[in-house]
């Protein structure tokens, strides 16, 4: 945003570090929120009686300690492995922040065990919670479609909606980003996706959750008058 206003491209290295481990960690940190989301959705909808027990405050603060940390450590990993790599060709990042391929193509070092190990240890995390997320959500279905109301159904998927959408943008636009078949990657495609997983998401969110608010709904009807929402 500042190089936007100032009209600049340049960023020092400290501040390339910087932005690295602050986007590391607040993408790894909201991912693992939304794994916490889950199972607070589990639990409101298939052991309601028990929710006031087992997402109190006490088990809401630890979840969410439990969140920043591993993306607090997700992040110091990265951004220890990749600027502890000396960097030789040349300073010039073709992207339009620090990302971690980017500034890894300008390594003049065999960094492939290092950068595997890392993969793994992220990709086991980021599969363990989509795991977590995937089973959470089976049991919910099971548990609506037992429900003899179809008002309770409505309201157990509006709950369950949002969160779902969020999910599933942010992953499948990361896996995208990041997965994608090198024949098909080229710098005008790596911009628009990395633009794509780095911005849309966040962008959309206070929309997507804000939409079960009853009093932005009536807004958007004076607005909007024959929409259905």
């Amino acid at each position: 945003m500042a190089n936007a206003l100032w009209d600049t491209r340049a960023i020092s290295y400290q501040g390339c570090a910087a932005q690295l481990f602050l986007f590391a960690f607040l993408v790894g940190s909201e991912y693992y929120l939304l794994t916490v989301m889950a199972y607070d959705r589990y639990v409101a909808i298939c052991k309601p009686l028990h929710y006031g027990s087992l997402v109190g405050s006490r088990a809401c603060a630890q979840m969410a300690a439990a969140a920043w940390g591993s993306g607090f450590l997700n992040a110091v990993l990265h951004t220890a492995n990749t600027f502890s790599l000396p960097l030789c060709q040349g300073n010039a990042v073709d992207q339009f922040f620090c990302e971690i391929p980017q500034i890894l193509k300008l390594s003049c070092s065999d960094a492939y065990l290092r950068e595997v190990g890392a993969l793994v240890f992220s990709v086991s995390l980021v599969f363990g919670c989509f795991v977590f997320i995937v089973l959470s959500y089976v049991q919910i279905f099971r548990a609506v479609l037992r429900m003899p109301s179809s008002q309770g159904r409505h309201k157990a998927f509006s709950t369950c909606l949002p969160h779902l959408a969020v999910v599933s943008l942010m992953i499948s636009t990361a896996i995208f980003a990041y997965l994608k078949p090198p024949s098909i990657s080229s710098p005008s495609l790596d911009l628009v996706v990395t633009l794509l997983y780095s911005v849309l998401p966040p962008a959309v969110n206070p929309l997507i959750y804000s939409m079960r608010n009853q009093e932005l709904k009536d807004a958007v009807r004076k607005l909007f008058p024959y929409m259905l929402l």
